[in-house]
């Protein structure tokens, strides 16, 4: 078994330990691609200009990262005459539940967007390892009815990272969930504050 960078640097001294995980987060945020940042928030901008609706998608720690960035986007432009649309499908614990019930976890976010999204909307996938079935066929689906699609991810990238229209990606060992997930809620964070400051 290989070990990843975080196998590597670890060390049973906490402060040690401390010191190389933060190091880490900056080697990688250095290796960000802000072009790529600018080209979702663009496309995000795009959608609230054509009232269209922006839907924030992910699996267990992402999907917490979803209901982040769908949040920090909706309230923080409320108050405005042309909020962002943005919606977290990880957020209706009944509708999810019911859907991996009867159609199979698989299907969870694919069996929403066919309710509640149009042609023209978008959709964010967050995903480490950019193969969640679920948001594999998420992305399948919406581009195949002209719903665009953006991935974040990280690891490799996976098949999501060829398959979204754009991707923003946190180029890691497989297997880096930590630190992966832990650049994502920067994103966040960094995506959020311009897109409220940006249309006010």
């Amino acid at each position: 078994m290989s070990l990843n960078n975080l196998d590597k640097f670890f060390t049973n001294n906490v402060e040690d330990f401390s010191a190389n995980y933060l190091n880490y987060l900056k080697v990688l945020i250095d290796k960000v691609n802000t072009n790529h940042i600018a080209q979702v928030v663009n496309r995000i901008l795009d959608a609230r200009e054509n009232d269209s609706q922006i839907f924030f998608l992910g699996n267990g720690g992402s999907a917490s990262t979803a209901s982040h960035y769908a949040n920090d986007i909706s309230i923080g432009s409320n108050t405005l005459n042309k909020p962002f649309k943005a919606i977290s499908l990880t957020d209706n614990q009944a509708i999810i539940t019911a859907i991996a019930n009867d159609y199979g976890y698989d299907q969870i976010f694919v069996r929403q967007l066919k309710v509640l999204a149009n042609e023209g909307d978008l959709i964010v996938c967050i995903t480490a390892s950019g193969n969640s079935e679920n948001i594999v066929k998420a992305i399948n689906y919406a581009n195949n009815n002209k719903i665009h699609t953006i991935a974040i991810t990280g690891f490799d990238g996976g098949k999501c990272k060829k398959l979204a229209n754009q991707n923003i990606h946190i180029d890691t060992e497989i297997g880096e969930y930590g630190p992966v997930e832990d650049l994502h809620i920067i994103l966040a964070g960094l995506i959020g504050s311009y897109l409220v400051r940006h249309v006010k």
